[in-house]
């Protein structure tokens, strides 16, 4: 049954068929001919899927970062950025990298950083002399922090699938986060520097204190998020609808840039949003009931425990595992189908399930800068209005910093549970 299930999913996704209504209809064959259960278990299992409290941080989450950008967060911080390091060679591509980083601190998703973030920089890289596909592979691979630094929903996915504590995988997070953020910085000046990109981009840079205080109010979303969050005022859930309120009355009432009219489009992208990644959650959840069915994740464990031997090796295994995997199978639904089954695999090697939980959403947020599937690519040639291949040469270099810092992840247990350990002893 597993290898027809396996290559019926294949096939649809080879005639392009929405990831979630492959998953469903691959179980659906599997249950229909292969077991005696009644097609009312479809339904069933798909709510039971997403009937879990957690999950009420996505949409929430999701219509924060709509929020901040049409509220005119995401330009304070963009003008933060620049003021920071936009007076250096290369500190236009580098502001692109240290505001996604500031927008990930609250929107949690990758997509909607790129189009935030995306909409006001890439333009600006351009006008600045950086070839559009070397802007739009910037910001691509830089909207990938929005699933590493907290809040994120890939980590939120992680922690309802495998029941691991959501707040210290938000705090275990910031390493890995802070890592790669840093890494692309430097790689980019010394990029620029070498390639002579960005010799002017000082010019649209102003100074950090006007800076500092037009976007001050800002800074203090992802304070009161994440604080409120360690600090035990609310848990992750309550943080995400306490975001949506913060973004709603900064953009509102303090920077005045958001109006009523605004509300409409921005619901309605909040919904469609919402609606997508739930769709791919309760469709992962009916795949992974039918999986455990049939004893596939006992017999993968197995198989793995007799054949490898140690830690290294299995965090070795995955990794190849997992790149390959988020070439092609969407963040969300690689996530909710695989965790269940390599977690409790990693805890008999010893490895700790927030650490493993890194790895395996920094490995997969990779799949979101590599085609065929790269839903950050496909953000950012919208924006720039370019090619995928175009952008693919200036791209490799962006993957490999971000391979390097896996390896680092991945072997340095400390990076991420450094923090968790601080605060959870």
């Amino acid at each position: 049954m597993n290898m027809v299930i396996g290559l019926s999913l294949l096939i649809l996704f080879t005639f392009g068929v929405p990831i979630a209504i492959s998953i469903v209809l691959a179980s659906i064959i599997g249950i229909e001919f292969f077991t005696r259960l009644p097609l009312l278990l479809v339904p069933q299992q798909m709510f039971i899927g997403i009937d879990k409290f957690p999950l009420m941080a996505i949409p929430f989450f999701i219509l924060a970062g709509n929020l901040m950008a049409a509220g005119g967060i995401s330009q304070r911080l963009v003008d933060l950025a620049k003021s920071i390091v936009g007076r250096v060679q290369g500190g236009l591509a580098m502001s692109c990298v240290l505001t996604c980083m500031m927008f990930a601190a609250v929107s949690g998703s990758s997509v909607a950083t790129t189009f935030a973030i995306g909409a006001i920089l890439i333009p600006a890289m351009v006008k600045h002399g950086y070839p559009k596909p070397l802007a739009a592979s910037i910001q691509a691979s830089s909207a990938e922090l929005g699933v590493l630094i907290p809040p994120s929903i890939p980590l939120i996915l992680y922690g309802v699938s495998t029941d691991t504590s959501i707040g210290q995988l938000f705090l275990a997070g910031i390493g890995p986060g802070l890592l790669i953020g840093c890494a692309l910085i430097i790689f980019l000046y010394l990029f620029c520097k070498v390639r002579g990109y960005g010799k002017d981009d000082y010019k649209d840079s102003t100074g950090f204190m006007t800076s500092l205080k037009r976007a001050w109010v800002a800074l203090l979303m992802p304070v009161v998020v994440i604080g409120g969050i360690y600090g035990g005022v609310f848990t992750p859930t309550e943080a995400s609808a306490v975001a949506v309120f913060f973004a709603l009355i900064v953009g509102a009432f303090y920077y005045r840039e958001l109006t009523l009219a605004d509300m409409g489009p921005i619901l309605r992208q909040s919904v469609i949003s919402t609606a997508a990644v739930m769709l791919i959650i309760a469709a992962a959840a009916l795949f992974s009931f039918l999986l455990s069915r049939t004893g596939l994740p006992a017999h993968i464990a197995t198989l793995v425990t007799n054949t490898i031997e140690s830690p290294m090796m299995f965090l070795l295994v995955v990794n190849a595992l997992l790149l390959i995997v988020g070439m092609f199978i969407e963040t969300s639904a690689a996530i909710l189908v695989l965790a269940p089954i390599l977690t409790p695999i990693a805890m008999q090697f010893g490895i700790h399930p927030v650490h493993f939980g890194l790895v395996m959403v920094v490995n997969l947020a990779l799949g979101m800068i590599t085609p065929p599937l790269g839903v950050n690519l496909f953000a950012a040639c919208a924006v720039a209005k370019i090619s995928i291949d175009q952008m693919l040469p200036w791209l490799v270099r962006f993957v490999l910093v971000v391979l390097a810092c896996l390896m680092a992840i991945t072997y340095m247990p400390w990076i991420s549970m450094g923090l968790v350990n601080l605060f959870y002893g």
